[in-house]
């Protein structure tokens, strides 16, 4: 089981977090010279060193970068030699924090570092995007992320559960949320813009950008050597919808109410939640699949409305709701990732601190 509360299981925390300022391009740097300055951050915010981690895990596309196995290339970054014990996921780096999880939680190590990191400037990434679907049957089609969200907003729209007013007023809530972010690409008073795939404007869609992530887990005692604050994990899990948009109710998320159950989530309330909702009406569908009421705080860091970098924004939800716990902002929080079209894969993890 994955919920809290599980007899005899480890207790871990993400005892550290780091991410880049994210921008629409970084056509000079490399992903390793990308994502160095980020290892770094995260390793001197606990005082390690890369000797002194037990696993590493990591998540990046190869498809994103254009080229086969470019994953061992940013392990030029974590420094590979002498050999380490090491993992990739082709995935958010949300997915690859649950393996470095299941991995402390057997007891092979204490403590890991968990990376991602993406550059979606290079090529189109609506373009890119569309490998994700079905290969005999939709993908010859090419819709694209945004085409694939606007039909769910609009099945939202049509189903009575938001309009496009309400959306404008999501996408200006957080993105005014984003001003106290230094990282965010887009912040402030950002104009709605105008329709790019109808009943999406502008404002209703993540930014295109690059970024990398980072945090670090440990367990147990190891946690509060490393961390006055640790963020532990309570409970985490993901679930999946069918491959096909077209074979599911795209105004619910079934996949993301049952990893959060399986979390613990609905135990007890939490008090902030930071959702990788990339469009506005995701948001809408993951607050009611979440049970989220209006006094939880959502997306205090301005979340993928204000930067999306793809691959790392699934893990950078996890690491602002557990940077809010360091900080003391935050004593119960909830972090969701997800992957693929109209909320197809969905991961929720339940972090807590230390009573105060």
């Amino acid at each position: 089981m994955t919920r809290e509360g599980t007899p005899n299981r480890r207790e871990i925390a993400v005892a550290a977090f780091a991410q880049t300022d994210h921008r629409r391009t970084s056509d000079e740097l490399s992903e390793v010279e990308m994502l160095m300055p980020v290892l770094h951050d995260v390793l001197d915010r606990t005082g390690l060193k890369t000797a002194d981690i037990d696993f590493t895990c990591s998540g990046s596309s190869d498809y994103l970068a254009g080229r086969a196995f470019s994953f061992t290339l940013a392990l030029d970054g974590v420094g590979a030699w002498p050999p380490i014990s090491e993992s990739h996921v082709e995935m958010d780096g949300a997915w690859a924090l649950y393996e470095a999880w299941t991995k402390l939680l057997t007891g092979d190590a204490d403590t890991a570092l968990v990376y991602a990191y993406g550059k979606s400037s290079p090529g189109s990434l609506r373009d890119v995007l569309t490998r994700q679907l079905d290969p005999y049957y939709l993908a010859p089609l090419w819709p694209d992320s945004v085409a694939l969200a606007a039909l769910q907003t609009r099945a939202l729209i049509d189903a009575g559960e938001t309009d496009e007013a309400a959306l404008a007023r999501i996408a200006a809530r957080d993105r005014r949320a984003a001003t106290a972010n230094p990282h965010a690409q887009l912040s402030g008073s950002v104009p709605h813009g105008d329709y790019v795939v109808r009943p999406l404007r502008t404002g209703d869609c993540p930014p295109i950008g690059d970024g990398a992530a980072a945090v670090i887990l440990a367990a147990g005692e190891r946690a509060r050597e490393l961390c006055r604050r640790p963020a532990w994990i309570r409970g985490i899990d993901h679930c999946v919808e069918a491959h096909a948009p077209g074979s599911r109710d795209l105004t619910d998320s079934p996949s993301a109410r049952r990893a959060a159950e399986r979390a613990g989530a609905f135990e007890r309330p939490v008090d902030t939640a930071e959702l990788h909702a990339p469009f506005t009406a995701q948001q809408v569908i993951l607050r009611k699949a979440l049970r989220l009421g209006p006094d939880v705080t959502v997306n205090p860091s301005g979340g993928p409305l204000a930067a999306n970098p793809m691959m790392a924004a699934g893990l950078i939800r996890i690491g602002e709701a557990a940077a809010r716990i360091h900080r003391g902002d935050s004593d119960r929080a909830l972090a969701h990732a997800t992957s693929g079209p109209c909320l197809q894969q969905n991961l929720v993890a339940v972090l807590e601190g230390d009573p105060r």
